[in-house]
């Protein structure tokens, strides 16, 4: 009878699960996952965007606009301009007003490669002073 009873309590121990191995895995992934998150870096462009906005400029500090609206078309001096002739345009404001600089307004539903484009010729035509304005049209 003695023996029956020791061996029921021998095998309710046997039915315990241990949480221990499962907890140090636990702990382990844990400290593995924000190890590794440290070291992610996400890829992407820095952009300098004005908080405040654009104010109007001196008169001899004429800043060249470049607008691209919803259909990535791109708008200077109120005039669509082929892309292929933004850098030439620039070249020819610039020399006008050499102390301005490109302010470019992008359409929210614009393309960001037309963005690039029109920086690309900005600085292809000497520009390096480019700003992007906020359109909250």
């Amino acid at each position: 009878m003695r023996d029956h009873h020791l061996l029921e309590v021998a095998e309710e121990e046997q039915n315990e699960i241990n949480l221990t191995p499962m907890l140090d895995v636990v702990f382990i992934m844990l400290i593995f996952f924000i190890v590794t998150a440290s070291f992610v870096k996400e890829a992407g462009l820095d952009v300098n965007r004005p908080d405040a906005p654009v104010t109007e400029s001196k008169p001899e500090e004429q800043n060249i606009l470049v607008a691209i609206n919803a259909s990535d078309e791109i708008w200077i001096d109120r005039r669509l301009i082929d892309p292929r002739a933004v850098r030439a345009n620039i070249e020819r404001l610039h020399a006008e007003s050499p102390e301005g600089s490109v302010v470019i307004q992008a359409d929210r539903k614009s393309t960001n490669k037309m963005l690039v484009t029109v920086m690309d010729a900005a600085r292809q035509a000497g520009v390096y002073n480019i700003s992007i304005a906020d359109n909250r049209n």
